[in-house]
């Protein structure tokens, strides 16, 4: 592996992009407010095993093919915007149960966020080429461990400092949805809420460039 030195700016490095809102921890929060936070971990955790297919693609060379086959980065691009939207206008379209029903998630639903989740993430191919592009800078050839087990140990780092911000992010939305719990009304703002994010989230990968 690398020196310790390399590993701490590596942590420090890792910390501070998992802190900085993108995407993910948005997606977390929408899940959050709209279905609670059940729902909103099983988010995380979708996210979090999705992201494993990243790690390993990253250690075995095979995200390597987004960087050289531009078609297929736009492919998978487009598809996991337009499953955003999708997800997002479901969201809205919801209908509002009884309150009792308003109070906790379905076990549909909270399963459903872990399905979702986890197809969100493996159809964003940033995830992939953030991948390829941080970990070389870290993992060191001449090293006695090989390089594909130094990826997958950096790549599981990374994983988990993400995995501590939407933790963070859930319970910060949590608050949010608490305030918004005593009524009909306020679970409807919610659902809006949750579902426009899901749908700006959707847009927003599908109009960036790179």
């Amino acid at each position: 592996m690398a020196s310790w030195e390399t590993l701490v700016a590596f942590a420090t490095l890792t910390l501070l992009v998992a802190y900085f809102p993108g995407p993910a921890l948005l997606y977390t929060a929408a899940q959050t407010i709209a279905h609670g936070r059940k729902a909103g971990l099983m988010a995380m955790l979708g996210i979090h095993l999705g992201c494993y297919v990243h790690v390993f693609a990253a250690a075995f060379g095979l995200s390597a093919v987004f960087k050289h086959v531009p078609e297929l980065y736009l492919a998978v691009k487009i598809a996991g915007a337009l499953y955003l939207v999708w997800l997002g206008i479901g969201m809205i379209r919801a209908k509002l149960g009884t309150s009792e029903e308003q109070q906790l998630a379905p076990p549909k639903t909270v399963k459903r966020a872990l399905i979702d989740s986890f197809i969100v993430e493996i159809l964003n191919p940033k995830v992939a080429l953030f991948f390829i592009a941080l970990l070389p800078q870290f993992v060191d050839p001449a090293a006695s461990l090989p390089v594909w087990a130094q990826f997958l140990i950096l790549g599981m780092i990374v994983n988990f400092a993400f995995s501590s911000a939407d933790l963070v992010t859930v319970f910060g939305a949590t608050l949010v949805m608490k305030t918004m719990k005593a009524s009909r009304a306020g679970f409807g703002i919610g659902r809006w809420l949750g579902g426009g994010m899901m749908i700006g989230l959707g847009v927003k990968l599908a109009v960036d460039k790179g």
